[in-house]
């Protein structure tokens, strides 16, 4: 093959692989002449880039919300089923079995893992307080006293890593109320 051959091959193969590098004769560069910048194809980085970094600590976060949204759930689910336990007990020590059992399956059913923690509170109680009292539960006909049910949920993701640091208090409440007409099962 001669130079000339060669060096004609070269151009051809120059322009098909890295497309016309020289410019046109109307003096415009060929990006110019197609309506394209300089920058062709950094939109489409600039977007992937943003939706990783914008997108997943939005996810995240909505997965935050859910899970203490559907611990909120099971706790106050828990401590609805605890009072009904606790007021068609036969004796008290029954019902406070039955109300921490009854509280523990209401948040196995939604998903809640850890054991929760019940107080028996005077009707008025705040049960997001650190100790809302103990031992206000009779079953004294016409009574009311309120049950407390609290867990401690950890955020999705955190793990053993960061077990105590990211874990949130979730609390719920409910008012018994002991039926008025029913017998005195308070002494048993």
């Amino acid at each position: 093959m001669t130079p000339r051959r060669l060096r004609t091959i070269r151009v051809i193969w120059t322009r098909v692989v890295w497309g016309e590098r020289r410019a046109p004769r109307d003096g415009r560069s060929r990006a110019r002449r197609d309506g394209r910048g300089a920058d062709d194809g950094s939109a489409m980085i600039e977007f992937v880039g943003l939706s990783v970094v914008l997108l997943v600590p939005f996810v995240y976060l909505f997965l935050c919300v859910f899970s203490v949204q559907k611990s909120a759930f099971g706790v106050t689910e828990a401590a609805r089923e605890a009072g009904r336990a606790f007021a068609t007990a036969d004796s008290e020590t029954e019902g406070t079995d039955r109300a921490r059992l009854a509280a523990a399956l209401a948040l196995q059913d939604q998903g809640v893992s850890g054991e929760p923690q019940i107080h028996f509170a005077s009707v008025g109680a705040n049960c997001g307080s650190g100790n809302p009292g103990d031992g206000a539960q009779t079953l004294e006909p016409g009574a009311s006293f309120v049950i407390c049910v609290r867990t401690v949920v950890a955020l999705p993701g955190t793990g053993a890593l960061f077990a105590g640091i990211t874990d949130v208090t979730v609390n719920g409440q409910f008012t018994v109320v002991i039926d008025a007409y029913r017998a005195d099962r308070s002494g048993v």
